[in-house]
């Protein structure tokens, strides 16, 4: 299981667009996959970056667009056994919403096609994640969690190992857990189920924190989002409505903080505190069922 999202050969001819295609897993970390083409009813993944061609005199320039309101890590490469290329393969970060030319490649006139790779992920490697109180997301004094950490069912991919499921009904407005900005939204999807195509189809709500850690709160309601990409928001603000699209049996929020450790998306612990007091989760054992907790 790839932790990134890895494109696959890219057979560019020197003036075309490189554009990243789809993922296979949900697990790659929300919203890292994309639809090939849009669906009948118009709905559309965001790619997290893309990277073109343009010519220049006696090179071609890559140049990657963020598509995201916040950081994101790439790595450039040819493929295996590919001519050595000067300035490949390299790595970098990009600021939210920037476009930056990454590399200037050295080809002969003669070239035709230029095969490239290109991994992303979004978040910044050097960011520190702090040890701060978390809120819980949504406002209720009793609740159940269907899903604790490290959970059988879907927690135990590095991107979720650290999530928690919430049982909410379809509806329940969903608050920022901790101030910051909104980094990626996705919102179009209506359908759920356990199929592989409704892995990719769970709309969510990326937010970027100041520490350069990144809240999760997904299968939310079709058009159930209600901020925007580069919104700042803060503790207990609304940001959208729980639902149950996507990879999923039952309404319900998932929630999960990540970090990027060094073009690898990981889920890390944090401390949720209720009305009651601090969560305590309790690990899952090898015959039962989900958690659940108060």
């Amino acid at each position: 299981m790839r932790p990134i999202l890895m494109l696959p050969l890219l057979l560019c001819p020197l003036s075309a667009l490189c554009a990243p295609a789809a993922a296979n897993d949900w697990r790659t970390g929300w919203g890292l996959v994309r639809a090939a083409n849009p669906t009948p009813q118009g709905e559309t993944i965001s790619t997290l970056a893309s990277v073109k061609l343009e010519g220049a005199a006696g090179y071609w320039q890559a140049r990657v667009e963020n598509h995201l309101a916040g950081p994101v890590q790439i790595a450039l490469r040819q493929d295996a056994g590919a001519a050595v290329l000067p300035g490949l393969p390299l790595q970098t970060v990009l600021p939210g919403s920037a476009s930056v030319v990454v590399a200037r490649l050295q080809v002969a006139p003669e070239t035709g096609r230029l095969n490239l790779l290109m991994d992303a992920v979004p978040g910044d490697p050097a960011a520190r994640p702090q040890d701060v109180a978390y809120q819980l997301p949504f406002d209720a004094r009793r609740f159940q969690v269907t899903q604790a950490p490290q959970g059988r069912f879907s927690h135990e991919d590095p991107e979720n190992r650290d999530a928690v499921d919430f049982a909410l009904p379809e509806g329940t407005p969903v608050l920022a857990a901790r101030a910051g900005k909104v980094m990626q939204v996705q919102g179009n999807f209506s359908s759920n189920g356990q199929a592989p195509g409704d892995r990719e189809r769970a709309n969510f709500i990326r937010i970027l924190h100041e520490d350069g850690s990144m809240a999760v709160y997904a299968h939310l309601r079709e058009n159930g989002v209600l901020v925007r990409s580069g919104q700042r928001v803060e503790a207990g603000q609304r940001i959208g409505v729980s639902g149950n699209t996507g990879y999923s049996t039952a309404p319900h929020l998932h929630f999960a903080v990540q970090a990027n450790t060094g073009m690898q998306l990981r889920s890390i612990p944090v401390r949720i505190v209720a009305p009651q007091g601090e969560l305590r989760f309790a690990r899952e054992q090898a015959d039962a069922g989900p958690a659940a907790s108060h």
